[in-house]
């Protein structure tokens, strides 16, 4: 058991030392973005969409109340396509993550690499023990205000809704985290997300957008979901190894074809999710799911109560953040509850 204590010890020490590293690089090479839009060097689409994100950093602050400080004022070209990778795993007959924890986030569903290379290496690891793994690249991510966070090359990518909802969603990470809480954590910034979006678009002038999009990106949640739910009962029945096999194989298989007949009977010109569908599933590829969502609708009956004040909605999810796990998940839920009855 010594030894074993040891060479996790050892491990955890490279892995902080790569993080370390890792985060460091991008402080040095971060470079102002008031500097980056006056260089004549850069190209004018570039500066256009960093002078869009600044509009929309100090709309944060100035309607949103999130925090006044100096992150995504400053801007990081990457040279890659993904600022970490982060790497899920689980047990072969469980939905359930190998949680990896930290002194700062807490215990957590996945472990981030700025090197993909080393994530890749990792995965291999897990696999080799049994696991399910899944890895998947990161465009953004915060630091909880411990550093000035920059906007990223990688964030370029997305159309200006992303952009901007991402800086509100980093910031109130900022603003509020409960250590070891994704589902909470996530679903309380990513309503404020989409909330600091609709109030966006209104101070502009423009339409809030088609909800065509986040009906469709419900809808294929749940499919997921359900799938993890059928699989969780599968696990449950205490089978032996060569049938629990099989029978996962079964239901991923049916989750395909549920898929299909739902995506050709709502959105038949519409196959956004149909390479994710047709690549290799497993339980570890499930666990994104469901994290940044799961409590959205209880935030939003919060909101309302608050009367659509932000700090006073900010207190109410203090206090929530303050309350031991199970009387906080109960309060959620009985949010939700309250939301269900309401309309």
């Amino acid at each position: 058991m010594l030894v074993a204590a040891v060479l996790s010890a050892c491990a955890d020490l490279r892995y902080y030392t790569h993080v370390t590293h890792g985060e460091s690089a991008l402080l040095l090479q971060r470079r102002s973005v008031k500097k980056v839009i006056a260089d004549p060097a850069t190209d004018p689409k570039l500066a256009a969409r960093l002078g869009l994100s600044q509009q929309a950093r100090q709309f944060a602050s100035q309607q949103l109340d999130l925090p006044r400080n100096r992150s995504y004022t400053y801007y990081v070209e990457l040279h890659r396509p993904y600022v970490v990778w982060n790497v899920f795993a689980t047990p072969r007959f469980s939905v359930d993550a190998v949680l990896q924890c930290f002194p700062i986030a807490g215990c957590v569903a996945y472990r981030g690499w700025f090197d993909e290379k080393k994530a890749v290496d990792s995965a291999k690891k897990l696999r080799a023990k049994g696991d399910d793994v899944y890895v998947g690249g990161v465009p953004a991510y915060s630091t909880l205000g411990w550093f000035a966070d920059p906007i990223l090359s990688s964030m370029m990518r997305w159309d200006d809704d992303d952009l901007v909802g991402t800086i509100f969603h980093e910031l109130a990470h900022q603003l509020i985290y409960v250590k070891g809480d994704t589902a909470f954590n996530e679903s309380y910034a990513m309503f404020v997300q989409n909330q600091g979006l609709k109030q966006w678009h209104r101070s502009r002038g423009e339409p809030e957008g088609d909800d065509r999009d986040q009906v469709m990106d419900d809808g294929f949640t749940q499919l997921v979901l359900d799938l993890r739910d059928r699989l969780k009962m599968l696990y449950g029945r205490g089978e032996n190894d060569a049938a629990m096999a099989a029978g996962k194989e079964r239901e991923i298989a049916d989750f395909r074809a549920r898929y299909a007949a739902w995506r050709d009977k709502n959105w038949p010109n519409d196959h956004r999710y149909d390479a994710w569908v047709a690549a290799p599933i497993n339980n570890a590829t499930l666990l994104p799911f469901g994290l940044y969502d799961q409590w959205e609708p209880a935030f939003a009956v919060l909101f309302k109560q608050a009367n659509g004040q932000w700090p006073d909605f900010y207190d109410r999810v203090r206090a929530l953040a303050k309350e031991p796990k199970a009387e906080r998940e109960q309060s959620l839920r009985d949010l939700l509850k309250s939301s269900a009855n309401a309309s």
